[in-house]
């Protein structure tokens, strides 16, 4: 065994705190055990046949009647010491006084009839001596030996009165702080419901922290890092700015859109600082009780002055930072109103906070109140958006770093594969990946598993037992089609990747695009794509005769579309350059449009009539490409799954494609005509 150092610190094995509630309940059980056990004496019961034999064989010295309720048989001294009958009684019968204690007790149920049976037995037994010619002196001596009448005592158990009151009282108290225990278990301050108005605040101390996360496990974010940076820098070397005459901020704002990585902002400010961290919920403010929430306001802010400097996370604070008097059933009497009146005093009031710095996380920024974001309190506004290109590069090489790669991987080619993504999407495709590989027994993770990841986040899970009838099937292609054809034939919709008549999810039928990462949108971007997704109606319409239910999901798209570029974007000549868009949040609780209902059949009449002008346009370019279509919707039946390079051999490469584009997934090699269908994860097939 390896021979331990001198600087060697044995680790403090963390031991169960005690419950003095285990002493109350060892002394309350030896109360009782002393108040119905003797110990000393073990008094028996004894039958009416077996004391009625004692006391014709003269054994019983005396009978003391007890409070009229049972009858203390005393054996006689001689008897127990030589008779075996009583060898149990040798050593517990007497008292250290030398007076004896009974050794039996009979159950009397009237005093009288107890009376009459002794006599009885006296008699009985002097009747039965005289037939029997016994001396008179010997009856004499029976009669006088005989315990009759017996001796009568009331004695006065204090000690059992006073617990037969208490006992049920107490009982009842016990059974009430259980319940309550349990009740507001969780509820802060060690789960009692005397401290439900204490904070629910998770401290990580610079001395007990358990957060591993650092800020190099944070990719993609630098702008937000530079500034979260910075903020650690306040408290760790606060002179540096200080000596200028600067003020530390009070606050920071994480604002974005869902995964991308605020909460994995503040993990990594609580990993990095060396001061205390309190983090904790908006909803853990807000309590059925009026009033918890200011409390609990109260608390934590009282326990981070009396650890300043310190930091206090808030995650989703628009559970409790919602603007005020938007409700007007409530009104200003809200408990979740009352509860960010003393967050907004306490964070800028009329006291001071020095030291304490407040990191908030949403992605409801224009619903939070104007007073929660004014400089002050929020000094900062931290944006934190979808990463970019690069950024998802750095994102995949953090979460790539655990898995069994391919050596061919590139993480570029993955990167460009998911526009869109946050970095927790990222991250699930990541896992997913590993376990798409694992369910195949393979040793590495290959490119093509990330791309059955990706196809499995964006669309579903495949479902090649889902019954389609042939005209469906048939159906289904030539909708796909039309999608992949219209998109293909426009400049600026969005470069196909691979079209799909595999079921997926709640899709009978999916086209995979490589949207364009842009910044603004023209109108001809927008009318290309609102095109596009109603190329698979418009194929329909123009080979079957008849339109399905099947694009009920590219209508709702189109729709929404065309409505923003009404009355969003000012993007249409009739309403002209006016946009309703109102970015406070206001419009969500109002009852009424804000404009009027003349304008409203103008912008009803207008967005229908972008979608028709759409739709026009996909019917005209699919009839004069008629050819093509239904060549490529055999070629779809066929194989299931076609991708772009077989676009390029029916319909001609694009002219305005860029060249690297080409680094997307090739095709699949083609198969014969009615073959079986390959399985599902050998249907996407990339070199």
């Amino acid at each position: 065994m390896a021979e331990k150092g001198k600087n060697f610190i044995p680790q403090k094995v963390k031991r169960p705190k005690f419950s003095f509630y285990w002493i109350y309940a060892i002394l309350a059980i030896v109360f009782i055990v002393i108040q119905y056990t003797n110990y000393t004496n073990p008094v028996k019961e004894v039958t009416w046949t077996r004391f009625e034999e004692m006391l014709i064989k003269q054994d019983v010295e005396k009978i003391v009647i007890v409070n009229k309720e049972r009858a203390e048989v005393y054996i006689k001294k001689n008897i127990i010491q030589h008779d075996t009958a009583y060898k149990d009684f040798n050593k517990h019968s007497f008292g250290s006084s030398g007076s004896s204690n009974p050794q039996f007790f009979y159950q009397i149920g009237s005093e009288d009839i107890f009376h009459g049976l002794l006599k009885d037995t006296r008699d009985s037994v002097v009747s039965r001596m005289k037939r029997d010619s016994v001396p008179i002196a010997q009856i004499a001596q029976f009669q006088k030996q005989y315990p009759y009448p017996p001796s009568t005592d009331t004695r006065k158990d204090f000690f059992g009165d006073i617990l037969g009151y208490l006992l049920p009282i107490i009982i009842l108290i016990g059974a009430w702080f259980l319940i309550m225990r349990f009740m507001s278990k969780g509820s802060g301050g060690g789960g009692q419901i005397f401290n439900i108005g204490k904070s629910k605040a998770q401290l990580f101390d610079k001395d007990s922290t358990s957060v591993s996360i650092t800020f190099n496990d944070v990719a993609g974010l630098e702008e937000a890092k530079v500034e979260i940076m910075e903020i650690v820098d306040f408290l760790k070397n606060p002179s540096k700015y200080t000596n200028l005459g600067g003020k530390i901020p009070k606050g920071a704002l994480l604002v974005g859109p869902p995964g991308t990585g605020k909460t994995l902002l503040a993990k990594a400010v609580a990993g990095e600082a060396k001061v205390p961290f309190f983090s904790i919920s908006g909803s853990d403010f807000v309590e059925m009780f009026v009033g918890v929430g200011a409390s609990r306001v109260r608390d934590l802010f009282r326990q981070a002055k009396e650890k300043a400097p310190c930091i206090i996370f808030i995650d989703e604070i628009d559970a409790i930072g919602r603007a005020r008097g938007r409700n007007a059933i409530t009104g200003a009497n809200d408990e979740r109103e009352n509860t960010l009146n003393q967050l907004l005093t306490e964070m800028d009031g009329f006291g001071t906070n020095a030291g304490v710095i407040i990191l908030a996380a949403t992605n409801r920024a224009d619903i939070l109140d104007r007073a929660l974001m004014r400089a002050g309190r929020f000094d900062r506004q931290i944006h934190v958006e979808l990463p970019d290109l690069e950024e998802r590069k750095a994102i995949f090489k953090v979460h790539l770093k655990p898995l069994k790669l391919d050596p061919g991987l590139d993480v570029n080619f993955l990167a460009k594969q998911t526009p869109g993504f946050s970095g927790a999407d990222i991250a699930n495709v990541c896992n997913e990946s590993a376990l798409i590989a694992a369910r195949k027994n393979k040793t590495t993770i290959e490119k093509q598993d990330f791309l059955d990841a990706i196809d499995r986040i964006i669309g579903g899970l495949e479902k090649r037992n889902k019954i389609i009838s042939a005209h469906e099937k048939k159906v289904i292609a030539y909708h796909e089609s039309g999608h992949a054809a219209v998109s293909w034939l426009l400049e600026y919709a969005n470069p196909l990747v691979k079209v799909t008549i595999v079921p997926r999810g709640k899709a009978l039928g999916a086209a995979w695009y490589l949207p364009e990462e842009r910044q603004i949108t023209t109108y001809e971007q927008m009318f290309d794509e609102i095109t596009s997704a109603v190329g698979g109606r418009a194929s329909e319409e123009i080979f079957f005769g008849k339109i399905s239910t099947g694009a009920l999901n590219d209508l709702e798209k189109v729709t929404k579309q065309a409505n923003a570029m009404v009355v969003y974007f000012g993007l249409n000549k009739e309403i002209g350059n006016i946009s309703y868009y109102d970015s406070t949040g206001q419009n969500e609780y109002s009852f009424q449009k804000p404009y009027s209902e003349k304008t409203a059949e103008i912008i009803d009449q207008e967005v229908r009539k972008i979608v028709e002008e759409a739709y026009v346009r996909a019917k005209k370019l699919l009839s004069e490409n008629r050819d093509k279509v239904e060549k490529l919707a055999n070629f779809l039946l066929d194989r299931e799954v076609i991708f772009r390079e077989d676009l390029e051999t029916i319909f001609g490469k694009r002219p305005w494609d860029p060249d690297e584009e080409k680094t997307l997934p090739a095709p699949q090699p083609e198969l014969p005509a009615n073959t079986n269908n390959p399985a599902p994860e050998e249907t996407i097939k990339s070199d």
